[in-house]
């Protein structure tokens, strides 16, 4: 099922117009891409919010404008710096029977035999860019982690022909997931370096006072 988003035409060109769709809960964004003319428009923030929660990002979603629906895709996502909310978004118009580029969150699935062993599972990369049929976009790409060991690292070389239905477009190199070694136990202090008294410096030779510490010859 494709998700239906309600947008309207907006005028560009003043910041208070930005700031009243914000203030009217609408959110800017911009329709562009295959047999469309570029076009600002306005959609319903929290409707917006909810949709793309449901379905994903790298949904296609049916954009409805002045009664014209364009199948089309999530590009960009501009959010405010302070608060995080987003500000503006970008659809691109497809040509269902057409590949494209789309990113795709990546999830990690099962328990590696080296964090078994204490090591510690990392994520460098979140996302991975595949070339897919747009009826066939994953909602996520799994990656089973379960035979890493501690200082292994998985990369998209190691999954890359796993995957039938889309290929991925990042570089053989491009690190998913790795196990590092547990971290170095911190060291006991001495606990008899704490029971130290001051009987047991003087008797060896040391005098510790305010006017003068260290040892007195």
């Amino acid at each position: 099922m494709t998700a239906v988003l309600k947008a309207k035409k907006r005028d560009t060109g003043k910041r208070s117009t930005l700031t009243q769709l914000r203030k009217d809960g609408q959110l800017a964004g911009v329709l562009y891409g295959y047999e469309t003319n570029t076009t600002p428009i306005s959609l319903d923030y929290r409707e917006t919010a909810k949709v793309v929660q449901t379905y994903g990002t790298a949904s296609v979603f049916k954009i409805e404008v002045d009664g014209k629906k364009v199948n089309a895709v999530l590009t960009d996502m501009q959010r405010d710096a302070i608060k995080g909310l987003v500000k503006h978004v970008d659809f691109l118009a497809i040509n269902m029977k057409e590949e494209l580029e789309v990113d795709v969150p990546v999830a990690l699935v099962g328990t590696s035999v080296g964090v078994k062993e204490g090591g510690v599972l990392t994520q460098p990369n979140h996302t991975l860019k595949v070339k897919v049929n747009p009826s066939d976009i994953p909602d996520t790409v799994e990656i089973d982690v379960s035979g890493l060991e501690v200082g292994d690292t998985l990369s998209v070389g190691n999954v890359r022909d796993q995957f039938t239905e889309f290929s991925i477009v990042q570089d053989d190199d491009y690190t998913l997931a790795t196990v590092t070694p547990p971290a170095a136990p911190v060291e006991d202090v001495d606990a008899d370096a704490e029971n130290v008294t001051a009987d047991d410096v003087e008797a060896t030779g040391e005098k510790l006072t305010p006017e003068k510490p260290g040892r007195e010859d």
